[in-house]
């Protein structure tokens, strides 16, 4: 009977202790909305809201630093800016036209600059295309309230943009002379251009509502660092981390393996000067290094795989091919120490220097031998592999000090820690870029990770916390932990069985090159599978879907990004040009909007040059469309769920002004 009270006095003293909560936040809420009319205004509008129509998302993924391609895409906002052209048109205007206004739209200071070339009248082009403009911007802006749509105008525009936007032109002579006027007195004042890209930039603002980068960002592709700064000021996005990301991440919190192996891509696809330029690394301790330590050495199997043949000459390939070679071999070294310092990362496989005999050219891999297609290697101690030299340690010094202490890189990768995670559970659909590490006989893997036993879900959530005490701490101890997940089969990053770089630099049989996927990859066919990783992450709805990147789907192989009845899509976006043999196309994007999902194979893009003056576009073919029964409104989202407590807050208000708890202030 006592032990009952006691616990009667508890539930009572926690329901006091719930009450003066509830009390104080609607205090606070009070300040906002100081009387009963102003809450009511609120829900009114809030409850309106609920039933506009979802915003569109885009999901993109493996942008690999290819900033043109990726810029078109927001540019054309993935095709919806052309289909509200062609909705808004249909066989009112040509084709020529219709394609001209879109790359205006696109590219508006660009197109300007030519269509003034080429027009003998402009006033009258400015008037027929700030009509059509206007148009556009109508049908994509439909979808959202006036008062989001007057914050989207950021050019000094607002209050123009806004009337012409919610003229009604049918409505009589006057409010067509008024809509006519304002278009004459842009042009006469000389505004036109201005406007002109005040409007475009609106369209493309209201085409994409928000955007998922669903992991790397970073690879091969010649400037990462523009895609960053583009996605640091869009207005709604998440970014769910990739392999190449992590790795950059670990590199800029000083981990020395991450290092070597970013400077290792980076020479072998010929993009030093993203180190360099971009990010101001300093590299010429590794040129002088390997220079001198690879004179009398052509180093051909490490020339660059992507290079410009008509600006650089032989001499230039020598160069990197040397600097490529040097930073390798250093990287392999430094791996052996991590792996010898980490015996819980089981990764004794990939101790390989130490398996090699130079002199006769052979390597003892798993017991068996293999030819190498290399002797020299003068840096390495047959004794001590894995031991830097006095050089190699200096080089990775200067190398280390540089990463580190980079100002534009730490803004980057500051963005990607704090921006990013692992995973993202968005509007009921499951973003992650890589895999879930899986067994052999389709379970959800159990991996040994910082002193503990996870899967599924559990694991994921623990990578995200430590990727984060990385950035926070930069403890060079813990910050080994990002070599794990760049390297590791049981790291949901990188998704195969092994990472075969050793081999496909050295070993001469093109069998050992191989890199076999995790069984993740054959599990994640079938539907069933797909539904129980879906209900590990809380989601069981019908329509929630697993969205991931990484793999490049082999299309002219008759390989389909659909997987599992449609339950998994795979966004590899396909900007890197060096995949484009295997695959056959240029990626995948997909929208959702409010009447469904919409998965697209693109065409190459071929240049921003060509698109402005060729008036060419990113043309998407669609695999998949699916469409609801019912349209989708914002009260389906998780925007909508937020709305809905804050509607219940606001009643509670209410509620408390109506019987006296607070007191309502005059307006």
């Amino acid at each position: 009977m006592k032990e009952y009270e006691n616990q009667t006095e508890e539930k009572m003293e926690e329901d006091k202790e719930n009450l003066f909560s509830k009390y104080k936040y609607l205090k606070l809420l009070s300040k906002e909305y100081k009387n009963t009319t102003e809450v009511a205004e609120e829900i009114i509008n809030l409850k309106a809201i609920l039933n506009l129509p979802k915003g569109t998302e885009v999901f993109l993924s493996d942008i690999h630093g290819e900033y043109a391609p990726f810029t078109h895409i927001l540019n054309n906002g993935a095709g919806i800016i052309k289909s509200k052209i062609e909705e808004t048109f249909e066989n009112r205007i040509t084709e020529k036209e219709r394609n001209t206004l879109a790359t205006l739209i696109y590219y508006p200071k660009e197109k300007l600059k030519l269509i003034k070339q080429e027009t003998d009248n402009i006033d009258e082009w400015y008037a027929i295309t700030l009509y059509r403009l206007v148009e556009v911007a109508r049908k994509v802006s439909s979808k959202y309230t006036r008062s989001k749509v007057r914050k989207a105008i950021n050019s000094g525009f607002e209050y123009i943009i806004d009337e012409l936007l919610h003229s009604q032109v049918d409505s009589g002579k006057d409010k067509e002379n008024y809509y006519k006027q304002i278009i004459e007195t842009i042009i006469e004042l000389d505004q036109a251009d201005s406007f002109i890209i005040a409007i475009s930039d609106l369209i493309k603002r209201m085409a994409i509502d928000h955007l998922h980068i669903i992991g790397d960002i970073f690879d091969r592709g010649r400037h990462p660092d523009f895609v960053l700064d583009r996605l640091m000021n869009f207005h709604s996005l998440d970014i769910q981390w990739g392999n190449h990301d992590i790795l950059w991440m670990g590199a800029g919190c000083g981990n020395k393996a991450n290092i070597a192996t970013v400077v290792r891509i980076c020479a072998r696809y010929n993009n030093i000067g993203l180190l360099e330029d971009s990010y101001g690394i300093n590299m010429r301790p590794l040129f002088t290094f390997a220079q001198k330590t690879y004179r009398d050495d052509e180093c051909l199997n490490f020339m660059p795989k992507v290079f410009d043949y008509n600006k650089y000459d032989n001499r230039d390939r020598n160069h990197i091919a040397k600097i490529h070679k040097a930073i390798t071999i250093i990287q392999f070294k430094i791996e052996g120490q991590m792996i010898k310092k980490h015996p819980e990362y089981h990764l004794d496989n990939r101790l390989l220097l130490d398996k090699m005999d130079i002199e006769n050219g052979t390597i003892k891999i798993n017991g068996n031998l293999y030819e190498i297609n290399d002797k020299n290697f003068p840096t390495i101690d047959k004794n001590n592999p894995y031991e830097l030299t006095s050089e190699e340690s200096e080089v990775m010094e200067r190398l280390t000090e540089s990463f580190v202490h980079s100002p534009s890189l730490q803004r980057h990768l500051k963005y990607l820690y704090t921006k990013g995670e692992m995973y993202t559970i968005f509007n009921k659909n499951l973003l992650f870029h890589g895999c879930i590490p899986t067994d052999e006989n389709g379970e959800l893997k159990e991996v040994e990770f910082m002193g503990k036993t996870l899967k599924g879900k559990a694991y994921f959530d623990e990578i995200n916390d430590v990727v984060n005490k990385v950035f926070a701490t930069k403890d060079l101890e813990l910050v080994d932990i990002m070599w794990f997940l760049w390297i590791s089969p049981n790291s949901p990053f990188f998704g195969k069985e092994k990472m075969a770089t050793f081999e496909s630099y050295f070993v001469k049989d093109k069998s050992m090159h191989k890199e076999p996927k995790s069984p993740y990859y054959k599990y994640s066919e079938n539907e069933e599978f797909c539904i129980k990783v879906l209900k590990e992450f809380g989601l069981d709805r019908e329509d929630s879907h697993i969205l991931n990147g990484h793999v490049p789907v082999k299309a002219k192989d008759g390989e389909s990004p659909i997987k599992a009845n449609g339950k998994l899509l795979i966004i590899d976006g396909g900007f890197a040009k060096s995949f484009r043999e295997k695959t056959g196309n240029a990626g995948y994007i997909l929208t959702y909007n409010s009447n469904g999902l919409l998965l697209s194979q693109n065409k190459p893009f071929e240049s921003v040059e060509k698109a402005i003056v060729e008036e060419t576009d990113i043309i998407s073919e669609i695999i998949v469309k699916k469409t609801g029964i019912i349209r989708k409104r914002v009260g389906d989202t998780d925007i909508g769920t937020k709305l809905k407590g804050e509607i219940a807050d606001l009643q509670e208000l209410i509620k408390a002004y109506k019987n006296g708890e607070i007191k309502e202030m005059e307006r």
